[in-house]
């Protein structure tokens, strides 16, 4: 009887009914970090440089180095691997032996964007522009008339590495994409959102001053290329090995006139990903080994050298079990099946505004906590992790146990579609997993809006799950 009282009051509170001062506090201090990493880190790139020099205060050392200098590792020591910039994995070693299992928040830190394309630039009619091609699922009629900035890096010849950052700054211009005046779009109007606008139209404007000779039949275009060599020593050659991704101009902000949330680029899943750190942080020492891991390539399948189905967490673990002495392939697969994983990725928040795509009692709503989907997938549970009974019922005692707030949900009516992420790839391991995360309005819009006290929650979650999965 007692159990089922506490079920029903964690499902008609709202989180906000439980803080106190201190709470108030915490909470705010946390949103208000976030806030500035989101401001900052708008790329892979970006948040893996952000984690490491995070990381590094905090006496973790990087495990190439380790490897390189012969060191060993012991009990209490915290490394990390860093993989092409864009994938990381965080350890604690814990006192345990590895093959009794480790506790793992895995989550990603690409989002939907534009990418520019190899050879994007060219002229027409006098005007500068860049061709893009979109990264993941993004309703394209969303990246239109909005200011749009460029991040990125070219990588010369030579291998010199340039950052590009254009549009953040107060006196940096912004780009974007034009559309069509409603006065001429009635053609426009008959189509349907998916095909209003279509992918090879995202080309942005870029510029339009000419160079003084009449005689250039590119003089826009020659132009733009004398402002990036003089600011960034680039030529066009260069763009064939550049990533400069296409985002929304601006930082992150309050929402709500009570700021109770938050506004940005990339919620999906930097909100994870950043709570997930700050959990991981405050572990020092820890009877399991904790790992925090953030990769890229979700957006499009996992695929790749930095996405989740490439080798580099089974990688990394073989090395750092070997600089603590303690590696052989049987204890390396009997590690990794005896792991427990959140995978923590965002979920669907009821929306007031579009009520009919959700199923009031299995959805996630904005303010009751940390968000479990027992399973995503589409439709007929096509391509989800479902995971154990055995494990939720872990889970629930862990999160009681410590006051989070939490709340189950599944990804919309059953019919409407669908969603991944990558707890089934780790699964492969035979290990418990589950899907976990913060619940959004707008996902894979240009911006994205999260409740503080979900965010406060799943920090929570994440720091309860390392000290006691």
């Amino acid at each position: 009887m007692a159990d089922k009282k506490l079920d029903l009051k964690r499902r008609n509170e709202v989180a906000w009914d439980k803080y106190d001062k201190k709470d108030m506090k915490d909470l705010n201090e946390l949103n208000d970090k976030y806030i500035s990493f989101m401001s900052k880190c708008k790329t892979e790139r970006e948040c893996v440089n952000e984690f490491v020099a995070l990381a590094e205060k905090e006496g973790y050392k990087n495990i190439k180095t380790l490897i390189e200098s012969g060191a060993t590792i012991k009990p209490g020591d915290k490394v990390y691997a860093n993989n092409m910039e864009k994938t990381l994995a965080l350890f604690v070693i814990g006192e345990e032996p590895f093959e009794k299992g480790m506790r793992i928040l895995g989550g990603h830190i690409d989002s939907p964007r534009l990418d520019l394309k190899q050879n994007p630039l060219y002229e027409d009619t006098d005007l500068a522009m860049l061709e893009t091609h979109y990264y993941g699922g993004v309703k394209k009629y969303q990246w239109v008339t909005i200011p749009l900035s460029i991040h990125g890096v070219f990588v010369k010849k030579d291998g010199t590495l340039v950052n590009v950052v254009i549009g953040e700054d107060n006196d940096d211009p912004v780009f974007g994409i034009s559309d069509i005046l409603i006065h001429l779009s009635g053609d426009q109007m008959k189509k349907t959102l998916a095909t209003g606008i279509e992918g090879e139209d995202l080309n942005i404007l870029f510029g339009s001053i000419p160079v003084e000779d009449k005689k250039d039949k590119t003089r826009v275009k020659t132009n733009i290329l004398r402002i990036l060599n003089e600011k960034y020593d680039i030529t066009e050659e260069d763009f064939v090995s550049a990533e400069l991704e296409v985002v929304p101009a601006g930082k992150a902000r309050h929402y709500g006139l009570d700021k109770s949330m938050v506004l940005a680029y990339g919620h999906d899943d930097r909100v994870c990903s950043y709570t997930s750190f700050d959990a991981m942080m405050k572990i020092e020492k820890t009877d399991k080994t904790c790992v925090t891991l953030l990769v890229d390539k979700e957006e499009i399948g996992s695929v790749g050298a930095t996405g989740m189905h490439s080798r580099f967490f089974e990688n990394s673990l073989a090395e750092v079990m070997n600089l603590a002495g303690d590696y052989s392939e049987l204890k390396l697969r009997r590690t990794l099946k005896n792991s427990k994983m959140l995978s923590s990725d965002v979920s669907a928040a009821f929306d007031p505004n579009y009520p009919s795509v959700m199923e009031k009692n299995n959805c996630a709503y904005f303010g009751k906590g940390i968000v479990f989907n027992k399973y995503t997938g589409a439709r007929g549970k096509g391509g989800c992790n479902d995971a154990n009974p055995e494990f939720i019922a872990h889970l629930r005692n862990i999160m009681d146990k410590h006051n989070v707030s939490w709340q189950t949900a599944e990804l919309g009516k059953v019919d409407q579609g669908g969603g991944g992420t990558i707890a089934y790839i780790l699964a492969q391991y035979e290990m418990d997993v589950i899907d976990s995360g913060v619940a959004l309005h707008n996902m894979h819009a240009p911006f994205e809006v999260a409740s503080k006290a979900d965010i406060y929650e799943a920090c929570k979650a994440y720091y309860a799950f390392l000290l006691e999965a």
